[in-house]
């Protein structure tokens, strides 16, 4: 998302299909500008999703967010999302 003040918001995502979730968008990144936060960015790009997901027939949306930040969870969480599950990874196998 870019206005006349430069790079608000940017989002990367993709559209899969799991057993457990069915069609669904995954958001990979979300990120806004620390400058336009508490502004309806983050919200504006979230409605973008949920209108993308239901004329593309996706039942769910998903996303990680790191444990420690707080401030985003209590955006996610405002904006209806769910603590579904923990995220557990292993890398450098």
């Amino acid at each position: 998302m870019k206005s006349s003040q430069g790079v608000l918001a940017v989002a990367g995502f993709s559209v899969g299909e799991k057993l457990a979730w069915g069609k669904h968008i995954y958001i990979e990144d979300l990120v806004t500008n620390a400058k336009y936060r508490s502004r309806g960015v983050g919200q504006f790009l979230l409605d973008w999703f949920k209108t993308y997901a239901r004329a593309n027939n996706c039942e769910q949306i998903h996303l990680d967010s790191g444990v420690q930040r707080f401030a985003a969870h209590r955006f996610y969480l405002r904006e209806g999302f769910n603590i579904a599950s923990h995220h557990f990874s292993m890398v450098d196998v």
